[in-house]
């Protein structure tokens, strides 16, 4: 039997879920009825593991940026398309192509059909439009969307928030969707070993104080700047330590706005991370600032630790933060309410236990082994309901 290449295409191996996830997939997909290839920017954090995927075949194009740059994005057009011509003929099969992030969704999808492609599919792990951007731009990119669609076999959507927004921007028809969760490795988080005071003084944190902590790129989107106003908040009322893991193009304006509101050895930035699990299993709650989202695997990572969750309710985070239940939503830049939520946790310690068992049962939906066998059923699926399935 011939195996059928199936082709990720991602704008940039960043460490973030929807580059974490794609790596897994192409590394995990069944090798005896799929080849796996990787295109993708050559800069990243994660590069050097897309290099040392075993079986994985991986294309680097240096004019696949995340700006718009109308002469890189046309000769980025062109190497996608040469890539999977190349792919394709080679392989004297069906190929698959299976696009992520929004830059690499639009040309990868237009690579994918001049080279002829036999199933095209779009994972959103969250919109590339959003109310926070210029009009024009918004509405530009959302006739992207439009026109691109049509010739987009299939989308995958993290949360069904993410089907309704496409539906309700006029993008595509609800039955043109299909949800799978963007999945984690649940045993990493399940059953963290750390001794918590070592842990913590690693961190630089004071071990006998609660900790509350954030996970996300330094970038308007997560809105790391309501972060340090909510921990300045706190920090009037309660004794507790603040951290920050990522890093990003607001960096700078974070670490001045927090020397600026004082909050000192009690905010800490940390840049990326590699020891996740390890930080969420010494962390009291979990607190998330985005403005707007697919459905971040943040927190699906801090509720199989065990947290209570303090987030925005924007998009697809209600589904996995039940307000009341196993965290508390708020609306984006509700700094206010955000505090006092998490003033509220640390005063009914109980309470927050509480939660953190809930979501540690709610979880199992977000297992990334699932994740990876639904959309190998996908493929098959959609090749069958072409008339070009594999024997």
């Amino acid at each position: 039997m011939k195996t059928v290449p199936v082709v990720h295409i991602i704008t940039k191996l960043e460490l973030g879920g929807a580059q974490q996830n794609t790596l897994f997939t192409v590394a995990h997909l069944d090798q005896g009825c799929f080849r796996p290839y990787l295109i993708t920017n050559p800069e990243g954090i994660l590069v050097p593991e897309a290099l040392a995927l075993k079986g994985v075949e991986a294309f680097f194009i240096p004019e696949l940026v995340r700006k718009v740059n109308p002469l890189r994005d046309v000769r980025a057009l062109f190497k996608i398309k040469k890539i999977l011509q190349g792919i394709k003929k080679k392989a004297d099969s069906v190929m698959i192509c299976h696009t992520h992030s929004s830059k690499a969704g639009i040309l990868g999808r237009w690579g994918a059909q001049l080279a002829g492609a036999d199933a095209i599919i779009h994972t959103i792990h969250g919109f590339g439009f959003h109310p926070y951007q210029p009009v024009p731009l918004h509405y530009f990119l959302i006739f992207l969307e439009r026109v691109t669609a049509w010739i987009t076999d299939k989308f995958i959507a993290v949360s069904q928030a993410t089907i309704q927004k496409g539906v309700d921007a006029g993008i595509f028809p609800a039955r043109k969707a299909t949800m799978i969760r963007s999945g984690i490795e649940l045993e990493q988080f399940t059953n963290v070993n750390v001794k918590r005071s070592e842990k913590k003084k690693a961190l630089r944190v004071e071990p006998t104080l609660p900790l509350v902590t954030m996970i996300g790129c330094l970038k308007p989107q997560k809105a790391p700047l309501d972060y340090v106003e909510v921990a300045y908040r706190v920090l009037q009322k309660k004794d507790a330590c603040f951290i920050l893991v990522g890093d990003g193009i607001l960096r700078e304006r974070v670490e001045k706005r927090a020397n600026k509101l004082g909050v000192g050895e009690r905010f800490r930035l940390l840049g990326w991370r590699r020891d996740i699990p390890e930080i969420l299993a010494v962390t009291d709650i979990f607190c998330l600032t985005s403005l707007w989202e697919g459905l971040p695997r943040v927190l699906p990572q801090a509720m199989a630790v065990g947290l209570p969750i303090v987030a925005t309710g924007v998009d697809g985070t209600p589904e996995a933060v039940v307000h009341g239940v196993n965290g508390f939503v708020t609306k984006p830049r509700d700094i206010r309410e955000m505090a006092e939520r998490i003033c509220y946790l640390l005063d009914h310690p109980q309470k927050a236990k509480d939660m953190g068992r809930y979501g540690k049962e709610k979880v199992v939906e977000f297992d990334i082994q699932h994740m990876v066998r639904e959309q190998e059923d996908l493929y098959l699926k959609i090749l069958k309901e072409k008339g070009r399935e594999i024997g």
